[in-house]
């Protein structure tokens, strides 16, 4: 089942990290958290599979949402932005209520 979407241009620059990364992790976490201006914020990182995760693979890439991030970020997708007005990672979140003025947040 997969909960988000992976532009290309994101699954090319995780990859990327990936690759740069000492240690070995199996891949990369999507997470919804606490924080943020609105409530709530996205967390994205490098990590190893849990059981209880849903893993999704994208060309060699391999993503994991926790059960409880998977319900919030069901139908979202992560872009990739390296422009110079924008830069990083966006999480691109149809289901979001509303977001702070910044984006990194929502509720």
């Amino acid at each position: 089942m997969e909960i988000i979407t992976l532009t290309e241009k994101a699954q090319m620059h995780a990859k990327r990290v990936l690759g740069l990364q000492e240690t070995r992790k199996d891949g990369l976490r999507i997470a919804v958290v606490g924080g943020g201006c609105s409530g709530k914020s996205y967390k994205l990182g490098i990590d190893d599979v849990k059981e209880s995760d849903h893993i999704q693979s994208y060309d060699g890439l391999i993503v994991m949402v926790d059960p409880k991030s998977a319900a919030q970020l069901k139908g979202a997708t992560l872009e990739f932005h390296d422009g110079l007005e924008k830069s990083g990672f966006e999480v691109i979140n149809p289901s979001a209520e509303s977001t702070c003025g910044c984006g990194k947040s929502f509720c």
